[in-house]
């Protein structure tokens, strides 16, 4: 490999010193952050971002340019001072680091024009990374690179190495992890220390070209970057040893440093340190990236209309699979993952149908979210999907991506205890919670199959975190072809003057309430039942209509434990409005057995629903 020149080395170490010296400047300013971090990456930094990377910092949007995501996202400091030399943003904004009225954010967001996920809950931007270059090899054929810091701390996590896994599998030799290997951890040693060798040889078992090099040395890291632009097949991990704080004597690979900025007094003994003419580098324009026409990719129109006969079986899972395929056909964007449940969730008709479109995960749920999440930083719309219940491993994922505003959709099915005999491990009861939590997610729990198709384009259409809760068991098709659901919207059924009670349901127990209400006409009880399609956001103004018509009185049904289930949604529009919401769950933890005795026993079947109704209402049965 070729070496670099030497004014090319003295440019890049001159570069690097005015990274250290900004990183110092701005967490002092901002009297918070990790200034020790920074310094232990800068030398890596510097080859990156001013020898390596082809881009155009005026234009982040450019599809051609190579992609740099901070997966130690403590190291924020460090990534907006490159950006200030590349000219993206002027130096005086570095001063406004984690100041409220700063897109400069204590760890990176997309709120940083050049930030394509939010990170900082370390262990994630591999799996981020490994998305984004998958878009880019398989789906774009796309000439950018794409470039993840990550520090030894966050390799302990198990969601590195489900990414390390992926990558591999899919031959992403267009993927470079940049590993800081300091040695130091937020309360002590990081566990193998500085022994890059234990890194390198973990890498390569996996299949990557692993590279160790002295991580000050800048001309090791430049023939590093070299020999991973000249590798095919893989991908590559260089494996630096750094020592956190280098470049300044008092702070060089010194305990107690995690996460101090600076005092004013040693800030200005550490600058003293740093080479003077640092403070007057110019800034440096990267190579442009390839010429490159990206595909078009739009939307042609709606997809197919849904076609099932009222009161045919269907169930919503089955219904999401013939959904995905026709959203598939009408938007090239929508791209499909899962976890190894595609035969369950029906994926796998998407993958008939669109196979270079469609990415299998397996059972590694939270490089599954990750992944997703790099597709939809590059355009694409993800629908990921597996058990309800497993999406609880990758909840930190989401909830990153939720910061992030990720435009990510997930199905999960397998909800409540109407799988039946598999048992509680595999029961999605606390996922409406989970999903409910994220700030911008829709949260949709489709009752019929027409529901379930309409739902599924609603959530490719909406700009955000999408969340559809499916159900393993076939139910009766309620509604026609004609029908919508517009996301924020809910459909009552028997409404009539008279109702002496609102039943709300959602899914299985929407069904069940149907039964409910038809038994209890019968006997003379009215009510009506509202399908709650949209549990987030909801129709306010319906659900309350609907209680001022019955009393002031509505019972929520949910195959979801109480807490953050449909009760508690409910309870928390209507309860303000002096409405008394009395809510049916699964309040005991459940056991094998058939769904129809499940629901029985755990007191949300239609028979269970008659008897609170009664209860309700006084109707002394």
């Amino acid at each position: 490999m070729a070496e670099l020149a030497a004014e090319t080395l003295t440019l890049l170490a001159a570069r690097a010193a005015r990274l250290r010296a900004d990183s110092i400047r701005a967490t002092t300013a901002a009297g918070s952050g990790h200034p020790t971090t920074c310094l232990s990456a800068a030398d890596l930094a510097s080859v990156l971002f001013f020898h390596e990377l082809r881009c155009e910092p005026q234009h982040p949007e450019n599809p051609a340019n190579d992609r740099v995501i901070f997966s130690k996202g403590h190291a924020a400091p460090l990534l907006y001072a490159a950006w200030a030399q590349l000219g993206a943003i002027p130096y005086e904004k570095l001063l406004t680091l984690r100041r409220f009225d700063s897109e400069l954010e204590g760890h990176p967001t997309p709120r940083f024009r050049w930030s394509d996920a939010a990170t900082g809950s370390l262990g994630q931007g591999l799996s981020v990374g490994a998305g984004m270059a998958l878009a880019g090899k398989r789906l774009l054929a796309a000439p950018y690179r794409v470039y993840v810091l990550t520090g030894d701390g966050e390799l302990a996590e198990g969601s590195i190495w489900e990414a390390v896994a992926f990558a591999a599998q899919h031959g992403l030799d267009n993927l470079v992890a940049l590993l800081d290997i300091n040695a130091q951890g937020q309360s002590q040693r990081t566990h193998y220390g500085h022994d890059t060798a234990a890194y390198a040889r973990r890498f390569t078992a996996f299949g990557w070209n692993a590279l160790e090099v002295d991580g000050h040395d800048l001309a090791a890291i430049g023939r590093a970057f070299a020999t991973a632009r000249a590798t095919g097949g893989r991908p590559t991990a260089i494996v630096a040893r750094t020592n956190k704080g280098h470049g300044i004597s008092f702070l060089a690979d010194k305990d107690g440093w995690h996460g101090k900025p600076l005092s004013k007094e040693d800030h200005g003994r550490a600058l003293a340190e740093l080479p003077q003419e640092a403070a007057g580098a110019a800034l440096h324009r990267p190579p442009a990236p390839a010429a490159f026409a990206p595909p078009a990719l739009a939307r042609s129109g709606p997809p197919i209309a849904p076609d099932y006969a009222k009161g045919a079986q269907v169930a919503t899972r089955e219904a999401y699979g013939k959904a995905l395929v026709k959203v598939g056909a009408a938007d090239p964007r929508v791209v499909a993952l899962d976890g190894d449940t595609k035969n369950s969730t029906f994926s796998d008709q998407f993958l008939k149908a669109f196979p270079a479109r469609f990415t299998e995960c397996f059972i590694a749920e939270q490089n599954m979210i990750g992944v997703a999440v790099g597709l939809a930083a590059r355009g694409f719309v993800p629908f990921a999907s597996t058990f309800g219940t497993f999406l609880s491993r990758a909840f930190d994922q989401l909830r990153m991506g939720a910061i992030g505003e990720a435009n990510i959709k997930l199905a999960g099915s397998h909800c409540g205890v109407s799988i039946g005999e598999d048992g509680s491990s595999q029961m999605g009861l606390e996922d409406l919670a989970m999903f409910r939590t994220l700030p911008g997610a829709a949260v949709l729990y489709p009752g019929d199959a027409v529901a379930c198709e309409r739902l599924v384009d609603e959530a490719a259409r909406y700009r955000g975190i999408a969340y559809l809760r499916l159900n393993r068991p076939k139910t009766p098709v309620l509604y026609g072809a004609e029908e919508r659901f517009p996301i924020g919207g809910c459909k009552v059924h028997g409404a009539a003057p008279g109702d002496r009670l609102t039943v709300v349901g959602a899914g299985v127990t929407l069904h069940e309430a149907l039964k409910a209400q038809a038994a209890l006409a019968a006997e003379g009880v009215a009510v009506r039942v509202v399908d709650l399609y949209s549990v987030k956001p909801l129709d306010r103004a319906t659900l309350s209509a609907c209680a001022a018509a019955t009393g002031g009185l509505v019972l929520t049904v949910a195959d979801h434990y109480p807490a953050g289930g449909i009760g508690e949604a409910v309870a928390a529009e209507l309860a303000p409005l002096g409405v008394r919401v009395v809510g049916l769950a699964v309040r005991e933890m459940p056991h094998s057995g058939k769904p129809e005795e499940l629901l029985e026993a755990y007191g949300i079947s239609a028979g269970r629903i008659a008897v609170k109704v009664r209860e309700l209402v006084g109707s002394g049965r």
